[in-house]
């Protein structure tokens, strides 16, 4: 049932690449809708990696975190999309250019910056990277926090005027980042009676 279902959820994956392939032809400026619909659906991919916790803790279904790793790394293969379409049309891959550009607008610098902290986290999503790095792999991947924000960020200095889409984006994250800092709140509220109840077991004589 699984494995039907993560072949399901991949080729929903692809269908965003599918719409590029078909629409792409016929855009007024093709370069730009490339460009949009790449880091549109980035970001979507971050906050339905992120959404995974919170719609397992919600339903109960533990199963759904089986599924968090490729919406992750299409989030990644995306915005290696949008990354590609932005240096290799708007700069044609000149890169001394590339960097002017990131040092001068902000909104490309924060959004290069959340693109080069996806890099990490896409290489080490293996299950051998999980094993080698241990504790230290939860500690690398909380770096998906800051990206996504980060995300949001660049999609909205992006805008100019109208910034009703990522206004509701930046909401939706708000709310994934709400719902992490309760449930962090409350395991530390859990966890402090009992630390200080070992502390004192710890100190006593056996």
């Amino acid at each position: 049932m699984i494995r039907h279902l993560k072949i399901a959820v991949f080729l929903i994956c692809l269908l965003p690449l599918a719409r590029l392939v078909w629409l792409t032809p016929g855009a007024v400026n093709p370069v730009e809708f490339v460009t949009r619909s790449t880091g549109t659906w980035a970001l979507v991919g971050l906050l339905l990696t992120l959404a995974v916790s919170p719609l397992r803790q919600l339903t109960g279904r533990n199963e759904l975190i089986r599924f968090r790793r490729m919406l992750g790394l299409f989030a990644f293969f995306y915005a290696c999309l949008h990354f590609t379409t932005w240096f290799a049309l708007d700069h044609f891959f000149d890169v001394a250019a590339m960097w002017r550009d990131i040092y001068k607008r902000p909104f490309i610098t924060v959004g290069f910056t959340a693109f080069v902290l996806l890099i990490p986290l896409a290489v080490t999503s293996n299950d051998a990277m999980v094993r080698r790095l241990r504790r230290n792999w939860g500690r690398l991947h909380k770096l998906v926090y800051p990206i996504a924000i980060l995300a949001v960020v660049h999609f909205w200095w992006l805008v100019k005027r109208d910034i009703t889409e990522p206004a509701t984006y930046g909401l939706v994250l708000a709310l994934l980042l709400l719902w992490r800092l309760d449930r962090w709140q409350k395991r530390r509220n859990a966890s402090g009676p009992q630390s200080k109840h070992g502390r004192a077991t710890a100190s006593s004589p056996p």
